[in-house]
């Protein structure tokens, strides 16, 4: 999820802010290329993926147990961080969004082969292309949907101590 500007002074988040949160996005661009390339390349993004959630998660989990605090509210608040973030991105950044764009390739690619005389190769870079466009227009109703069902679940298990504000 791309965070809204911060405000003078404040620290820029390296998975969030920068380039970096590209990386989550990995997975979809295998899958949107999925009939074009070898399967061990989709695998490759989703490991690509799936290493940005967790470096987050990780990185989360060390900002919250730097913040100054009696040391009883401590490990559960560096449990809630790497707890929050990684489910939060897990479902964001990668099995919602992969499973949408493999689907929508899917779909497309069926379509094309059954109303059209489009040769193959002209099929799957077509396919390729709807993937593509496809993957910002998901991203923010895919992060809204994650935010509310993680509030009205997960999140409500949290100490208060712990409870992390809005991905």
């Amino acid at each position: 999820m791309m965070s809204e500007p911060q405000p003078r002074g404040a620290e820029r988040d390296l998975y969030r802010d920068t380039w970096v949160r590209y990386l989550g996005y990995a997975n979809e661009v295998g899958e949107a290329f999925r009939s074009l390339v070898p399967a061990a390349v989709v695998w490759l993004s989703y490991g690509v993926a799936s290493s940005y959630v967790l470096a987050d998660a990780i990185d989360k989990g060390k900002k919250a147990g730097e913040v100054p605090s009696p040391e009883a509210g401590r490990s559960a608040r560096v449990t809630v961080a790497v707890v929050d973030t990684f489910v939060w991105q897990a479902l964001a950044s990668v099995a919602i969004p992969g499973f949408t764009i493999n689907r929508v390739c899917a779909a497309s690619l069926y379509v094309l082969g059954t109303a059209t005389r489009w040769p193959l190769a002209v099929r799957k870079w077509t396919t390729t292309a709807l993937g593509l466009l496809t993957i910002p227009i998901i991203i923010h109703p895919i992060d809204r949907s994650v935010d509310f069902l993680l509030d009205s679940s997960l999140r409500k298990l949290y100490p208060s101590v712990g409870k992390p504000s809005s991905s």
